[in-house]
């Protein structure tokens, strides 16, 4: 590592500044109206249908164009401004959120009580049912645009040593607003009307669409791409570009393997897990809410702890405690007859699962290149995110099946806990030998050091292009001043 790396690699407090704080604000508005509707979709789902398998499409549909949308998301990122990106997805997920409210208002003279959804009051309604699908399926869509391109648009706002911090703010903030206040505020909001959640969110993303609007400057990414934003796009060879990028990584190819699995497995567990949280531990919305709100207290000690648990562990230790956790959460939640055991463990996980994304999402900010940031970063988050759909169809699909071959229904509805409990054993001996400290920060410092010396070629060629014009510039006339935007 050289002594220039090393001053970077440094943890360091650096002001974050105001473009940050707006990125920021939008994140924490929206992500308040995200949990709301955590709680008011999987329970209106419940509402229309008590199938283990339709439940579970419900999230597939979220979760497939993360599957099939990620690398040509990566291109566009890399080719247009960020920020427009960003501001035209929160706009496009409000209209879809206030359509959602709309149709589930003219329906609601139809639907069960909520309070009567927990003891398996359902009305079959395939107009709900259907408007839940496709609205989700069009939200995943804009959510894949919008959550590439916030990471990808962070290292031209922030400086590479306050990556860290930035990043565990952000992820802190979405914690607390995902599970602690949005969620009882969801809870609260169904027992008025199922329709209010979905207006409430929309409104959320028209404020958080508004703040990003207002972040001065562009954000294309500079000397790839992003300058040819004008062109003909050839998707195939510019998503090539990051797949090659990516897999020739030596620390990123396996670490996108591991993460895809893990949240696959995540998928399988909570494909049913309205149903499981109804009948086989007895809660209602609000305490469904409650179980949310562990989530939230685990990612704003892991926020807060991250840097400090990997100073003290290594990366690579630090890692592996998000993989020991998930076996012994998923194992213990699996026998849980009481909704207090489920939360501890939920709060056990967010915080080393918070831990997992500063440390990775911080690494890859820093090692990949500003012109392959948003297709490598979208690779990336293909086999991160990809896998999900795919886990939530098992999930279903495994608990439809177990019922039809005679399983008790609690048993089958516990069952995904204890396999994936017993995948994810496999997985960490698998993990371990991948993932070590020393690999990881040479890593960081390699990437580091690469982006020093892009960034001094850069510095090169623009004085040669001053000289130029100096020398050749119009008799009289003062020649321009290049500056990059």
């Amino acid at each position: 590592m050289t002594e220039t790396a090393a001053k970077t690699v440094e943890k360091v407090r650096v002001r974050l500044g105001a473009s940050y704080w707006k990125l920021w604000s939008s994140s924490v508005i929206s992500n308040l109206g995200d949990g709301v509707t955590a709680i008011a979709l999987p329970w209106l789902s419940s509402a229309v249908t008590r199938n283990a398998f339709l439940i579970s499409l419900v999230g597939v549909a979220a979760r497939i164009p993360w599957l099939v949308f990620t690398l040509p998301a990566g291109v566009i990122t890399d080719r247009v401004d960020r920020r427009k990106l960003m501001w035209w997805s929160q706009a496009f997920r409000a209209f879809l959120m206030f359509l959602g409210a709309a149709i589930v208002l003219r329906s609601q003279g139809s639907l069960p009580d909520p309070g009567a959804v927990q003891e398996g009051a359902a009305t079959e309604n395939l107009v709900v049912y259907s408007m839940i699908v496709v609205i989700s399926l069009l939200f995943g869509f804009a959510e894949v645009l919008y959550d590439n391109s916030a990471q990808t648009i962070l290292p031209s706002i922030v400086a590479p040593e306050g990556l860290e911090r930035a990043n565990g703010n952000l992820w802190g903030a979405e914690m607390v607003m995902n599970s602690f206040v949005g969620p009882p505020l969801g809870s609260l909001l169904i027992g008025v009307a199922f329709a209010l959640p979905f207006a409430f969110d929309g409104a959320t993303f028209v404020v958080a669409s508004a703040l990003i609007f207002f972040i001065s400057g562009q954000f294309i990414a500079r000397g790839g791409n992003g300058d040819r934003a004008g062109e003909k796009v050839d998707w195939w060879d510019e998503i090539k570009e990051g797949v090659v990028w990516l897999w020739r990584h030596p620390l990123l190819r396996p670490m996108a393997i591991i993460l895809g699995l893990l949240n696959g497995l995540g998928s399988v567990t909570f494909a049913t897990f309205v149903l499981f949280a109804q009948e086989s531990l007895g809660i209602d919305a609000f305490i469904f809410a409650i179980l949310g709100m562990a989530g939230a207290i685990g990612g704003v000690a892991g926020s807060f702890a991250a840097p400090r648990i990997s100073k003290a562990l290594g990366s690579g230790p630090s890692l592996y405690l998000t993989l020991i956790a998930s076996i012994v959460t998923n194992l213990v939640i699996g026998f849980a007859t009481h909704w207090s055991v489920a939360f501890a463990m939920f709060g056990v996980f967010s915080l080393v699962a918070v831990l997992w994304n500063v440390i990775t999402v911080s690494l890859r900010q820093t090692i990949i290149p500003d012109t392959l940031l948003g297709r490598v970063n979208s690779v990336y988050r293909f086999f991160a995110w990809g896998m999900m759909p795919l886990g939530l169809a098992f999930g279903g699909a495994f608990v439809a099946g177990l019922e039809s071959l005679g399983v008790a229904r609690d048993v089958a509805l516990r069952s995904p806990w204890w396999f994936s409990a017993a995948a994810y054993l496999l997985l960490f001996f698998y993990a371990a030998p991948k993932l070590t400290t020393e690999k990881i920060e040479t890593a960081r410092a390699a990437g580091v050091a690469a982006k020093e010396a892009a960034s001094e070629s850069v510095e090169r060629s623009l004085d040669l292009t001053r000289e130029a014009i100096a020398e050749t510039g119009t008799p009289g006339v003062v020649p321009p001043e290049i500056t990059e935007e």
